[in-house]
Order: C-alpha cells, then structure tokens, then sequence
C-alpha cells in the first residue's frame, strides 16, 4: 500500500511575489503582471517513495482530474495499491463522471484543513524557488515553467519526502 497526497495549484500571469534578499531598509521592486493567463499544476507525491506525478492542464475540472488520475495511477508501484487524499473539491466527489482506476482508492480530507495535505507546503516551496516574482510572457510560457518546477522537485525524491512526511500517517504493510 502507498499513501499518496494530491492537490492542484493555479499558476499564471497574476503571480505570487514573495520575500527576496535585499539590504535592509530598502524596497526592492519585483515584477508584477496585470493580464489573465493561467494553467492548473495538478499534482501528487507519495513521500515514502520520493516520487510524484503531475500534469499542466488548461482548467480544473473533473475530465482533468481524470487525466491526473490515469497519470498517477501509472506511477504507483506495480502490484501495489495507492491511497489518494485529495481535498473535497467539487471534481474529487466519486460519482457522476469521475473515473477512479482500480489501483486507487480515494480518501477526502475534512472541510477547511489545507494544513493537512503536504502537497500544500509543494506549492509553497515551489512558489518560493521557482514560480514567484516572474512575469509570463505567454500561455506556453506558464505551462513551460509550471514543468521545469516539477521536474527540478522530482529530481529531488529526498526532498519530496522531507516536504511529504507527516509523522501521524503511518501505512501498516
């Protein structure tokens, strides 16, 4: 069994400024974008293994959270089976058109607990090294930088599981 946490974070053109290095007492400017432009970053890890699994995608919805769900499925290790905590998103409610491979099983999280999902503290650390205080030229632009940020944390499964690790989430095997 493999415990794996999911969420999706927009990210655009109306981007996020954080804090920069600067001399104290000065005002540092930082570059701030007045257009609309913008993809969802859907994506998961499974802290024990030091891995995840994510897809760009145009809007956040229930056929793409299908898609992701297909992708994540494909990453869990053969022969195992994934525990999924997702938020209680309006495309995370089982029925209707959402398709849970059978390798999944889907846990919500309780209502207002962002603190709870790991994937959070992803998109905060991601933010902070890699999508902040940027403008994007285009659409393609954004997709493009949401993947070199996945990729670069990917490439860092230590990292993945000292962001993921929640010492209250024991996986009995």
């Amino acid at each position: 069994m493999e415990v794996w946490w999911q969420d999706e974070a927009r990210i655009g053109q109306q981007g996020t400024l954080t804090r920069i290095w600067a001399e104290r007492g000065s005002r540092p400017s930082a570059p701030r974008d007045q257009r609309y432009s913008w993809a969802y970053l859907f994506g998961a890890i499974c802290p024990d293994r030091g891995v995840g699994a994510a897809l760009v995608l145009p809007t956040a919805n229930t056929q793409m959270m299908n898609l992701h769900l297909a992708e994540i499925s494909a990453n869990v290790t053969p022969g195992a089976h994934a525990v999924l905590i997702v938020d209680g998103a309006g495309w995370h409610k089982v029925g209707g058109t959402l398709r849970v491979p059978a390798n999944i099983t889907l846990v919500i999280l309780p209502p207002y607990s962002p603190e709870l999902n790991p994937v959070e503290n992803v998109w905060a650390f991601l933010r902070a090294n890699k999508l902040s205080n940027r403008v994007f030229e285009t659409y393609d632009a954004i997709v493009e930088a949401c993947c070199d940020a996945w990729n670069w944390l990917t490439a860092q499964p230590d990292r993945i599981t000292t962001i993921g690790t929640r010492s209250w989430v024991c996986v009995s095997q």
